[in-house]
């Protein structure tokens, strides 16, 4: 009698037989979900609602726990739940009450903000029972008092008017100390200035070849400055409305420029990365603040101490001494462009606007306060500070894909 060869056979073959095998033979209905089981489910749900619920189930018939005087509170204890004892499993164990309440003494409030109200608190009720159940963590825990401060309330913001004159985008703004106008910078390379109170157009500027990105009004003189992607900054004699000195030395146009408060000094930044400081009267340069890697879109100095702080699309901001025209420090707490900074009227803070977020640093050796909350994707390209501490930010919102 001839036998037929076996033929060979790997590894993974077998395997895969003998699996099929085990599912035909076990589960004839493979893939598809088991019938419902009415009595399980039952079971399941009695033991999570006695778990879950098992505390509050047994102490509903019992009646309210008796409050603690606020005289006969000690101080030094906390308002944490009273979790059950050795002695608790005694009485237990002799028939006594498994799930007695106990009321945790509470603390007074230590927040600061909480002016004008009476400090008041809420005794904590915990049910010492069973072992089985299930205390969270959130429960143990006190809670810690938040570290921000409670925000003034203020009217909401109204449109008052909109003023319109312009053929091209509004790229800067810049009002009168006496508070009486106000002038815009465009696209359409004029600058015009406009009554505040009406909002009439008084005056119309030409003499910019490119658009206008940056305006400062003097507080000590008659003087208005101006830049744009010209590379020109100009000294407009606002007596005689026309052009009296301009300053030259930009390599590209000109982003931002800053007036210091105390002295005639004028700062301009650029797309060629640095800041540049200019002696008004005589038209000279006297320091030319390089170490950015990228445009310097923002600038502002202090009325008391010889620092200037420069914003820049290489996401650092940097503190510059001065008097010698060096670098103090430099922040690296953003991760994108740098677009606007302002500073407090009051405080010693200023605040960064960028992509990632708004963030305060203190003045002057700029250390890190905090992000502000409530912050949207917005790439933020003005921000300014009043004396109450609001700041406003004007930027452009992505599109949402």
């Amino acid at each position: 009698m001839e036998v037929e060869p076996v033929e060979p056979q790997s590894l993974k073959k077998l395997s895969f037989k003998s699996l099929k095998r085990a599912l035909d033979l076990f589960s004839p209905i493979h893939g598809h979900l088991a019938t419902p089981d009415a009595e399980s489910k039952k079971i399941r749900t009695s033991h999570k609602v006695s778990v879950e619920y098992g505390g509050i189930k047994s102490t509903a018939n019992q009646p309210p726990p008796r409050q603690v005087s606020s005289a006969t509170q000690d101080p030094g204890s906390s308002n944490t739940l009273a979790l059950p004892g050795p002695g608790d499993s005694k009485d237990s164990q002799k028939g006594g009450p498994q799930n007695a309440l106990v009321v945790g003494p509470t603390i007074p409030s230590t927040t600061p903000n909480d002016t004008g109200f009476q400090n008041k608190s809420t005794a904590v009720v915990s049910a010492s029972g069973s072992s089985e159940r299930n205390l969270s963590t959130s429960a143990l825990m006190e809670r810690m008092p938040s570290k921000w401060p409670r925000p003034v309330w203020h009217a909401p913001w109204k449109n008052y008017r909109v003023i319109s004159g312009h053929l091209g985008w509004v790229r800067s703004v810049a009002v009168d100390p006496s508070n009486t106008w106000f002038c815009t910078g465009s696209a359409d390379r004029t600058i015009k200035i406009w009554d505040l109170a009406s909002g009439v157009l008084k005056l119309t500027l030409t003499g910019h070849i490119e658009q206008v990105r940056g305006l400062a009004v003097s507080n000590r003189h008659t003087y208005m400055f101006s830049a744009g992607d010209d590379k020109q900054v100009k000294c407009w004699d606002l007596e005689q409305n026309k052009v009296i000195r301009s300053y030259h030395g930009h390599l590209s146009g000109v982003y931002c420029l800053a007036l210091h408060p105390t002295i005639d000094v004028l700062l301009t930044g650029g797309r060629d990365s640095v800041c540049r400081v200019w002696d008004i009267r005589s038209k000279m340069q006297i320091h030319a603040l390089s170490g950015h890697d990228n445009t310097v879109c923002s600038v502002f100095t202090r009325p008391t101490d010889p620092q200037v702080v420069t914003g820049s699309h290489d996401t650092t901001i940097k503190m510059w001494d001065l008097r010698y025209g060096k670098t103090m420090s430099t922040l690296t707490n953003h991760k994108k462009s740098v677009r606007a900074m302002a500073q407090h009227p009051k405080e010693q803070a200023f605040a960064s606007a960028s992509a990632d977020n708004i963030k305060k640093f203190t003045l002057p050796k700029g250390e890190f306060c905090h992000n502000m909350l409530s912050q949207q994707k917005t790439i933020i390209n003005a921000m300014a500070v009043n004396e109450e501490g609001v700041m406003v930010t004007g930027g452009l919102m992505p599109p949402q894909s």
